[in-house]
């Protein structure tokens, strides 16, 4: 498809064509300029559009490789799985409360979080991840608050010797930086130890800066000049990358994660 288009009044309809003539067995159209239905189920287009962006070159190999996970997750999502199997694949994910324009918050497995984000929860699979419902957790016989719980222990698992890059500033703010790009790099916010174990590198509490999925980036409260070039930052990151979720600061304190949006 040459000249992909990118912009947001033909984007849409460009995924709309690839789909159908990709998947023809789908029954699929546009509710709005960036919001597919996909069998009834919703679909906001604002990520693919942004991981397009960044590789304007590889627009349609981008969207047909997207729609294909999409399409074959959904068909794990109804597969069964036994609990055994699936426990240790659990795993959290923050994203914004905005995920609720269009999906129906009784049906997706979450808790809430502050700073208007909520944690959700997926199967981390070989190559995608699968969101849970309540109605699979119910299925499995779990209650929110196990299914948290098995999460994080999974989480904390997950890569135990985690890399830290610590970084100082001209101003004499310093910055630790965690970065494996493996999907949950945000999601390590609800790291148990963190605070021990950043807390010594940057002088007892802290804030978090999480823009998006593979963003982690915890850092001092001091100097002001420091932490506005990161609020600057961090807002820009928040509009352009995708997977967003919030251009608010987290505090971090040996009594847990607290949010800043009334603050800032």
């Amino acid at each position: 498809m040459p000249g992909f288009p990118i912009d947001r009044e033909g984007f849409g309809e460009a995924v709309l064509k690839l789909l159908r003539r990709s998947h023809p067995e789908r029954r699929a159209e546009l509710s709005a300029p960036m919001h597919l239905v996909v069998d009834g189920r919703h679909l906001g287009l604002d990520n693919l559009l942004r991981l397009v962006n960044a590789d304007p070159g590889r627009a349609e190999e981008i969207v047909e490789t997207y729609l294909a996970r999409l399409l074959e997750g959904d068909a794990l999502a109804g597969a069964p799985m036994p609990l055994a199997l699936a426990r240790p694949r659990i795993m959290p994910r923050i994203q914004p409360c905005s995920i609720f324009e269009h999906l129906d918050p009784a049906q997706v497995a979450h808790v809430p979080f502050v700073n208007e984000t909520v944690v959700v929860f997926v199967l981390d699979l070989p190559q995608m991840t699968v969101s849970l419902t309540t109605e699979q957790m119910v299925r499995w016989g779990l209650e929110l608050e196990e299914l948290e719980a098995v999460a994080r222990t999974n989480l904390a698992r997950y890569a135990p010797d985690l890399p830290v890059q610590i970084v100082e500033s001209a101003e004499g703010g310093r910055a630790a930086i965690l970065s494996r790009h493996d999907g949950y790099d945000a999601a390590r916010l609800l790291l148990e130890p963190l605070h021990r174990r950043l807390a010594r590198e940057l002088r007892g509490d802290f804030y978090v800066a999480t823009p998006a999925r593979d963003m982690f980036v915890a850092f001092t409260f001091d100097p002001p000049e420091f932490v506005d070039r990161l609020r600057a930052r961090v807002a820009q990151d928040f509009r352009r990358l995708p997977y967003p979720i919030t251009d608010d600061f987290f505090l971090v304190t040996m009594d847990g994660v607290a949010g800043t949006r009334q603050a800032a």
